[in-house]
């Protein structure tokens, strides 16, 4: 009787919730326009705490620093300077606070604009940089700050902005850890040095910049690179690959810098990439700088270099669940989400996509 009683009742939950199921109503982005979807769909986005392995090298309790880079001149397109807001309006510290994180928001910083008398390299060696001095005195900053967080033992979560930041961010963290291995998750290789670049803009360059593939002293605004440790090529490991200008494949293949492009996220599904990531990177604290454009366009479309063919949601997020697994990693990026550069929808689901993306890799999962 007792084991009736227990499946009625259990049969009049169920009854409960097909009928919530049944009621609900959401929608979707399809081609840039808000639709119906029927109530088997589910869009809503969750956050839920589990027991992930925390860092031995960051200090308990465990706190995010939270940096605001809102770099928008190492690229072309205004919005990116709006990313860091917009993440925090989605709801960035209620859901770090969710995940058992404190909050050390610092803000954001302020970067001065490019001028016409700015410092620049001579016109040969500076070939079609764009706003050398201004972007390299901003990631400066950014390098300050990301070092002076992490020595202290904090996760620190930057907010682009566009990828120029990376410079900033990745030199911080080596000058604090200099063993760190970095995963590097882009459509883009952005290894290009000034005089290879053919647009130009500097968030094609930060890996050149780190590598020291350009002289620091060189390069006006950015002299204080001379101070910072190396990023080694064994450090390094690219996944999302799929547009990779010829001088970069050159470079890439070089150097023997480990790179897993969309064949390979294919070839060895992203199980696979993650397994051979984290065994090369082995035993080293670890960082993630991610462009949202590593994502493909159907889940991230307000970004300014969009390429067909990325990672899918899934994907995406296993990535930076896999880091956060190893119980090292210590600092993240979340580079070049664009509120300008679609609808209200898409630009939604970009945030959104971001923010849900940080929560992976802070300790969200889906039990």
């Amino acid at each position: 009787m007792l084991a009736i009683t227990r499946w009625r009742g259990a049969a009049s939950a169920l009854s409960r919730c097909r009928a919530f199921h049944n009621s609900a109503v959401a929608s979707v982005s399809v081609e840039g326009e808000l639709r119906e979807i029927t109530p088997t769909s589910r869009v809503k986005r969750q956050v839920h705490h589990a027991d992930v392995p925390f860092p031995n090298f960051l200090k308990t309790p465990k706190t995010c620093a939270v940096i605001g880079a809102p770099m928008v001149h190492g690229q072309s397109k205004d919005g990116t300077d709006e990313g860091p807001q917009m993440l925090r309006a989605a709801g960035l510290h209620k859901e770090l606070k969710d995940l058992n994180w404190a909050v050390n928001d610092v803000g954001d910083l302020k970067f001065a604009p490019p001028k016409p008398d700015d410092p620049a390299m001579d016109e040969k060696e500076r070939g079609a940089m764009r706003f050398g001095y201004a972007v390299g005195n901003g990631c400066k900053q950014v390098s300050e700050l990301v070092h002076k967080h992490a020595s202290e033992g904090e996760f620190v979560l930057t907010l682009g902005g566009d990828h120029s930041i990376g410079a900033g961010t990745v030199s911080g963290v080596l000058k604090a850890r200099p063993n760190t291995g970095v995963v590097w998750v882009d459509a883009h290789a952005d290894i290009n040095t000034p005089t290879m670049s053919e647009s130009g803009n500097i968030h094609g360059m930060p890996v050149a910049f780190l590598m020291k593939l350009i002289k620091p002293s060189k390069v006006p605004g950015w002299e204080w690179m001379d101070q910072t440790p190396t990023l080694h090529p064994q450090q390094l490991v690219y996944i999302g690959l799929r547009d990779v200008d010829e001088a970069e494949r050159f470079i890439l293949k070089e150097l023997g810098i480990t790179c897993y492009t969309m064949f390979h996220v294919d070839k060895y599904g992203i199980g696979g990439v993650m397994e051979r990531t984290l065994e090369q990177l082995h035993g080293r604290p670890l960082h993630c700088s991610y462009d949202i454009d590593g994502v493909d366009p159907v889940h991230a479309p307000s970004t300014g270099t969009t390429v067909r063919g990325g990672l899918t949601f899934r994907e995406a997020h296993y990535l930076v669940e896999s880091i956060s697994e190893t119980g090292r990693l210590g600092s993240l990026d979340m580079v070049e989400v664009n509120p300008e550069l679609g609808s209200k929808v898409e630009n939604m689901q970009t945030v959104e996509m971001g923010l849900a993306l940080i929560d992976s890799a802070m300790g969200s999962r889906i039990l």
